[in-house]
């Protein structure tokens, strides 16, 4: 499994068909369906024509600074000596894109709420402000990567001596 877990399922799916014949300018059908009184339904549809180029340049140009926003970032933690930087598998940048990338033994986060909160509370961080939750910094940096690492190593080979 790469994505999810085995009774894991995305909090929403994204299907997008390239068709030559309309180029750069592409048209996008959502509907939202939601419960009703006595078990009814009611959905709304939206057709949106748009130029697809226009609509990413907005989008490069954050994940362009948010790439360099981290790159400035740096942390120490209490009991360390040096400071330390992200790691370079920059999963912060998930929220902008289709498939989030992680680093080796971190989990992989494919909620876009929590993935925008670990943003925000990575800026309050940078303000001084207690986080609000889903930062998960014990994901991002590669010193602490390698301790859950051992840990997990640790827990598998004690439950496999308790099993024999």
């Amino acid at each position: 499994r790469i994505l999810f877990e085995q009774d894991e399922h995305p909090d929403h799916v994204v299907v997008i068909k390239y068709v030559p014949y309309v180029a750069d300018s592409k048209r996008a059908m959502d509907e939202y369906t939601s419960e009703i009184f006595m078990g009814g339904k009611n959905t709304i549809v939206m057709h949106n024509t748009c130029e697809d180029s226009l609509l990413a340049t907005p989008l490069i140009y954050d994940l362009v600074i948010l790439a360099e926003l981290c790159e400035r970032i740096t942390m120490k933690k209490t009991d360390a000596e040096s400071w330390e930087t992200f790691h370079p598998v920059l999963s912060l940048l998930s929220y902008m894109l289709k498939a989030p990338l992680v680093p080796n033994g971190a989990p992989v986060v494919n909620a876009l709420f929590a993935q925008r909160q670990a943003i925000i509370n990575v800026m309050r961080a940078c303000l001084g402000l207690a986080p609000e939750n889903h930062m998960s910094l014990e994901h991002r940096l590669e010193s602490s990567l390698e301790e859950l690492r051992k840990q997990t190593e640790n827990g598998r080979a004690a439950k496999k001596a308790r099993l024999e």
